[in-house]
């Protein structure tokens, strides 16, 4: 059967026309695949509440084409996946569930995007409403080999000459030994540092937590950890990012140690002597950190709000 020429002609035009459609969604796909979303990336987020801003991080890639995702840093806690996140016009959003099993909504984040930073509102998970910015989180990245410097004792061994408490003091010092006999306040340095060596020991009674936090942003979890299976949130972990290769604790009750190199973002962990991080990236910062400003040098922390901890040989070598 032959075709009638004004059909064939216009069965030729559809012919074209989904050709082009395809060619152009293949193109558009192809030019996202390789630029990506200008969302994508770190972000250092700050969230504004009456009375008090906190710290708070975020990452967008996308996943498989066009689908943008991420995970989320919250005031607290460890870094949560995002499903999707939402980019048109320059507007975006997404939501996660409560970390908390006491709060029951999804939180949810929306923003404009201008001018290479983020600014909008969201709704935290008990229902309040809050502002907040983000601006790009930086790179961190060190052309050179560090030049170290001289070793400080941050822990004198009498007393807490150059700590300070964040909040009502609970930390004593017996036997020259830093010890939280409770939980209460965070314990940080007077002085902030950059890019470090850090020698500490720590001792903690069973099922007890704690964490020491690098710049004040990045913490090493400390936790009652022997005879488990290395997680981002047991001892020795970058915590919510980086998992220890092996657990190297002690029983509690005894004393422990890190050695840690932190260099830009790259650091590397030693555990009671065995290296369980090796010069590994940190994406970003841990929930409880002091501040997202990652450009800024940051004092170190360490973490009493968990229970009884003890500390002591608290030995920092900054690079020159």
């Amino acid at each position: 059967m032959k075709m009638i020429p004004s059909i064939k002609k216009k069965f030729t035009q559809y012919l074209l026309l989904i050709t082009v459609l395809l060619f152009i969604v293949s193109k558009n796909n192809f030019l996202f695949a390789q630029e990506g979303s200008p969302l994508e990336g770190r972000w250092d987020i700050t969230i504004h509440t009456p009375g008090k801003d906190f710290p708070s991080w975020l990452e967008v890639m996308h996943s498989g084409v066009k689908t943008l995702v991420g995970r989320y840093v919250g005031i607290g806690g460890s870094a949560r996946p995002i499903s999707k996140v939402n980019f048109v016009n320059n507007k975006m959003s997404f939501s996660i569930p409560p970390q908390w099993e006491r709060n029951d909504n999804d939180v949810s984040f929306e923003a404009t995007f201008q001018n290479d930073s983020l600014i909008g509102k969201g709704i935290s998970s008990d229902g309040k409403n809050f502002k907040w910015t983000a601006h790009r989180a930086p790179k961190l990245h060190r052309d050179k080999e560090p030049v170290w410097g001289e070793p400080i004792q941050l822990f004198n061994g009498k007393d807490l000459t150059g700590w300070h408490a964040l909040g009502e003091n609970q930390w004593i010092v017996q036997d020259g030994i830093i010890r939280s006999p409770h939980s209460g306040a965070n314990l940080v340095t007077d002085k902030t540092f950059n890019d470090f060596k850090l020698h500490i020991e720590f001792r903690y009674p069973k099922e007890s937590n704690s964490g020491v936090y690098l710049r004040g942003r990045y913490e090493v979890q400390v936790e009652d950890s022997k005879g488990k299976e290395p997680e981002v949130g047991l001892l020795g972990a970058i915590y919510g990012f980086i998992a220890p290769s092996e657990m190297a604790a002690k029983d509690a009750g005894e004393w422990q140690s890190f050695d840690v190199t932190l260099t830009g973002r790259m650091v590397t962990v030693v555990m009671n002597g065995v290296t369980v991080i090796c010069n590994r990236e940190i994406p970003g910062i841990t929930g409880g950190a002091i501040d997202s400003k990652e450009e800024e040098p940051g004092p170190l922390l360490i973490q009493g709000d968990h229970g009884p901890i003890d500390y002591r040989n608290i030995i920092i070598t900054p690079a020159k």
